[in-house]
């Protein structure tokens, strides 16, 4: 097959679970390129401000920045086969939720990954996902059958 996937990450920065399933779809040799938000916090909270100028008040700096950075997500979500969303236990990831959402909006595929202590709070976000994983190796595992047709083991 010459069809090269293209999987948006999106949600929690503070864990290794984006390489993690980087790791397992190329150690499954997986047609797959990655894409996602920018995830070093203070270019994503500084990059309205330091290309657009210096706000007085922080709506407006967070304003700003959540469009500019709106620009690359909503870019990528369109063009992505399929989007993964990570939901961590120690924060909130709004802009994940709002990744889910409009993802849904436009019909794409979406895998959750999350814990099961989210399971309730996440009902709704999980009501529009085809599939909810617990570990980035499930993540791989569906990658893998979507792909390729064939069972890659269990978790």
């Amino acid at each position: 097959m010459d069809r090269i996937w293209s999987v948006y990450l999106s949600g929690e920065i503070h864990s290794d679970w984006r390489e993690q399933i980087r790791r397992g779809v190329e150690d499954a040799d997986l047609p797959v390129e990655f894409c996602g938000p920018v995830t070093d916090h203070s270019s994503s909270d500084d990059c309205g401000a330091v290309t657009l100028g210096e706000e007085e008040q922080p709506f407006w700096r967070d304003h700003k920045s959540a469009k500019v950075n709106a620009i690359r997500n909503l870019t990528l979500i369109d063009s992505a086969d399929i989007i993964v969303v990570r939901f961590g236990d120690k924060y909130r990831q709004w802009n994940a939720a709002f990744d889910v959402g409009y993802a849904a909006a436009l019909g794409k595929p979406i895998i959750t990954l999350h814990s099961p202590e989210l399971i309730h709070a996440l009902k709704e976000v999980d009501a529009a996902a085809l599939a909810t994983a617990e570990t980035p190796d499930q993540i791989v595992n569906v990658l893998g059958y979507v792909i390729t047709g064939k069972l890659r083991g269990g978790s």
